[in-house]
């Protein structure tokens, strides 16, 4: 695990406004996504080409039949913060050394569907729902 109070310590005190704040430990980002859209009576859109998955990730994933977006993620988390503030917040992060990997990975809107959906990395719009259960490795 990674101690990540100094880097959003560093955002506060910058005066960026965090409406929310996840870890991704359990259930991954797509979890925590689905999470706060049904908490908050919002819709969330993702992209995938943005999403930033470590390459050894991305291979030991397939390899297992596992997706991603699922894999818990111990030492990150999704920041929701206001669109005006995002690239500040996002330099800062930069400059931290637990936050090289920081993205811009989606938007918030106020459609009230409660859903999460991600353009593929072929531009294909598809649902991002709560996994149910425990994620079964995929067998071809």
């Amino acid at each position: 695990s990674m101690p990540l109070a100094d880097l959003v310590l560093e955002l506060l005190a910058a005066g960026i406004e965090i409406h929310c704040m996840r870890d991704l430990t359990r259930g991954g980002l797509a979890s925590a996504l689905n999470e706060i859209a049904q908490a908050a009576k919002v819709a969330i859109a993702i992209d995938e080409n943005v999403i930033p998955i470590r390459e050894d990730v991305q291979g030991a994933c397939e390899i297992l039949g596992l997706d991603p977006l699922y894999v818990a993620n111990e030492g990150r988390f999704i920041a929701f913060i206001p669109q005006a503030d995002a690239e500040r917040a996002l330099a800062i992060m930069h400059e931290h050394s637990l936050g090289t990997a920081a993205q811009i990975v989606g938007t918030v809107t106020n459609d009230t569907s409660n859903l999460v959906t991600m353009k593929s990395k072929i531009g294909q719009q598809r649902i991002v729902d709560m996994l149910s259960g425990e994620q079964l490795p995929r067998i071809c």
